[in-house]
Formats: structure tokens, sequence, C-alpha cells
């Protein structure tokens, strides 16, 4: 089930939590983030290529491009037994901004993204079927877990893709990781 939570920035332990979905797309909305809901109607093979993941979901994935002028799409399948999940994991763990908007659509597994807008954090817990776009700018950070196990559509403006520009703040260590939310709120 999607969660979010709201947090003040400066206190990572308070939060309200939000478990309907239209709820959720409000709240988000009001900092500029799209949040959607797909009908998952696709299982695929742990060896799935990107190819056929995307063309999967082609007339979803098409009205995003002819609707933000999209120039790549891509997938990203991260399993337990992946000899780099350490290293991606702490990439993704550290704040950062992007020049573009980031959209993931989650076809299988789950993520949790943490939003720093303004002064507060909220922190998406984004399941199977979730689609999120950060617009450029806004500072975040993504936690796959211990045992990363998920497959991302992403879409990019940019042909060279996922470009962080990492903020510096250590606010992301104040916050639970992955383990530990999913132990407080889910």
């Amino acid at each position: 089930m999607s969660l979010l939570t709201i947090h003040p920035e400066n206190r990572p332990d308070e939060a309200v939590a939000i478990r309907d979905p239209e709820t959720i797309a409000d709240a988000l909305w009001k900092a500029g983030v799209l949040f959607e809901r797909w009908t998952v109607e696709h299982a695929f093979r742990p060896d799935a290529s990107q190819e056929e993941i995307i063309a999967a979901y082609q007339n979803s994935v098409n009205r995003l491009i002819d609707r933000y002028e999209f120039r790549t799409a891509d997938v990203i399948s991260l399993r337990p037994d992946h000899p780099d999940k350490l290293a991606l994991r702490e990439k993704f763990l550290s704040e950062h901004t992007h020049a573009e908007f980031e959209v993931r659509f989650f076809v299988e597994g789950r993520g949790l993204f943490y939003l720093h807008v303004g002064d507060q954090v909220l922190v998406m817990l984004c399941e199977q079927g979730d689609l999120l776009s950060i617009p450029a700018g806004v500072k975040h950070w993504f936690d796959m877990g211990e045992q990363p196990d998920f497959k991302c559509i992403r879409l990019f403006s940019n042909p060279d893709g996922w470009v962080a520009h990492y903020t510096g703040d250590p606010i992301a260590k104040s916050f639970p990781a992955f383990e530990q939310y999913l132990t407080q709120y889910a």
C-alpha cells in the first residue's frame, strides 16, 4: 500500500501519515509533485529485458513522452543479489537535485522517496503501480533498502539520463532508513 508521511525537517520522529491514494496525490501536488496509480497488468520474468518492460507499458509511457517531451526511457532493476547494491544505495541516499524532473513508475517492488520541500520532508513509500514525478530542483533522496527488490521505468528529457547535483546537506542521515521506516509506519 502506498504511504505518504509528512515530517517537520528538524523533527523526523514526528509525522502525519496519509494512506488514501487521492489524498496522497493532493498533498504531493501542493509541493508540485505528480503522483498517479497505474494499473499493473503484466508479470515479468526476473530476466525480462528493458525493451519487454517498456513495451508492456508503451501507451502510458508514450502519453508521458508526448506530454513532457522526454527523450529517453529505461528500466532500473535491483534485486537482493545485485553485486553493486551497496554502492548504488549509497549514491541515492545523499540529498540531491536534478536539472530536470525525475519520473519513476514502479513496475515491481517498492522504494522510499524523501522530498525536502520548504521546512518539511515528505516521505513517499512507492509500491508496484505508483508513478512519482519530482520537479527539477526539488531536494530529495531515495532509499531502496538493504535488500533492494524493485523494477522501475525511468523517463528522462536529458539524453545522459540520471545526473545528480548533491547538496552536501546531511539531513538524510537524520530520517529513518527504509527498514526502520517500514517498521514504524507501514
